[in-house]
């Protein structure tokens, strides 16, 4: 793992695991303002103002796809991941306006509604059981850790790729749908229309909300999730919670304080955060999880950090860094990154993913405008 940071500039700036682009590349120079810039697991993407790309980190694992102005689509990286799209490259050569992923395979929405796969077949490549649904009329497309979801025009919704076996919440057969989204890596929820919720995928990691499906059928405003459990917010400021008992599922520890004035939630692999309108922050999981950790901008403009000392949760030798100026606070496994009003960054957790910025920090003392 490693951080990218943009400066006002132009230049890029990474540090943290050479093998994933950290300071094997210290500095990218762009000629002109970056305008987008994209992170994967192992590796990074930089789109320059001339509509070129540069990219770093691992050689050997992941894909990129790039979608060009003439909505053709470029692919790159390990052909096991994805990289390899020559089966279907004369479907890529125009009208693609989106490309989602899973851990294996890229799905691309084209702007006559069709929908194109490729890459590994178990991990949403092969869309072929469903290619009816998918030649017109898709409106929107994600996936999770291993299979796709489409929302179709009419508010129904399609799914392929990865089952998770049998023992898969079946999908909704439901026609008002008019969001989707991923909530852990092997489940998905849909919007409706009147505000209800449904979800489907894993029992394991939050597909079955049948518990509490009395509270999900109106008012539903956000749903997140850690890696097994799933939270919802309610357009009351209150909460509701599935899943996995141990990572978040169960929140009867904290219920009185999630009955009202929660107006956002965040998570990480175990473990919930609700943040409330009054500033305060509610928190709930596992608690004896080693690993994982949460980073706060009070509205002061310092930092609070709590949760795993070693996954960035000890902010400690950064502390007089972190009293006020912070702007935003970027995470990545085990470490954090912030950006100061002044341009400048601070970092701590794990030194070997970005934790430790030293090597290039005569480079972050201002200019930096995002980090990721």
């Amino acid at each position: 793992m490693a951080f990218a940071a943009i400066k006002a500039d132009g230049s890029v700036v990474s540090w943290g695991n050479p093998r994933f682009g950290g300071t094997c590349i210290q500095v990218v120079w762009i000629a002109s303002y970056t305008d987008s810039y994209k992170a994967g697991n192992t590796a990074f993407a930089a789109i320059k103002a001339n509509g070129s790309v540069v990219t770093w980190g691992c050689a050997t694992f992941g894909a990129f796809a790039a979608i060009l102005v003439g909505g053709s689509v470029v692919t790159w990286g390990d052909s096991q991941s994805g990289a390899d799209s020559s089966a279907v490259a004369a479907l890529l050569t125009e009208g693609v306006v989106q490309v989602v992923a899973t851990d294996g395979a890229f799905a691309a929405l084209k702007a006559n509604g069709s929908v194109v796969t490729w890459g590994k077949g178990g991990r949403g490549g092969d869309s072929s059981s469903v290619a009816e649904f998918l030649a017109e009329g898709v409106a929107q497309v994600c996936g999770n850790c291993g299979a796709f979801v489409a929302r179709l025009s009419n508010g129904s919704v399609v799914t392929w790729g990865d089952p998770w076996g049998r023992f898969a919440i079946a999908v909704p057969e439901d026609t008002d749908v008019v969001h989707i989204c991923p909530t852990s890596i092997h489940a998905f929820c849909a919007f409706k229309a009147n505000g209800s919720v449904v979800t489907w995928g894993s029992p394991h990691f939050g597909g079955d909300s049948s518990k509490v499906a009395q509270h999900l059928t109106e008012g539903v405003v956000q749903v997140c999730g850690t890696n097994t459990a799933c939270a919802a917010l309610m357009i009351d400021g209150s909460v509701v919670t599935w899943g996995d008992d141990a990572a978040g599922g169960d929140s009867s520890g904290v219920a009185s304080l999630l009955t009202e004035g929660v107006i956002e939630l965040f998570s990480n692999y175990k473990d919930f955060v609700a943040l409330k309108a009054d500033g305060s922050v509610v928190f709930w999981g596992d608690t004896g999880f080693c690993g994982g950790a949460f980073a706060a901008i009070r509205q002061n403009g310092c930092v609070v950090t709590w949760g795993d000392d070693a996954e960035g949760g000890d902010s400690s030798e950064v502390a007089a860094l972190l009293t006020e100026g912070v702007v935003h606070i970027c995470g990545i496994e085990q470490a954090f990154a912030a950006i100061k009003a002044d341009g400048s960054v601070v970092t701590w957790g794990q030194q070997v993913v970005g934790g430790d910025s030293s090597a290039v920090a005569h480079l972050l003392k201002e200019g930096v405008i995002a980090v990721f």
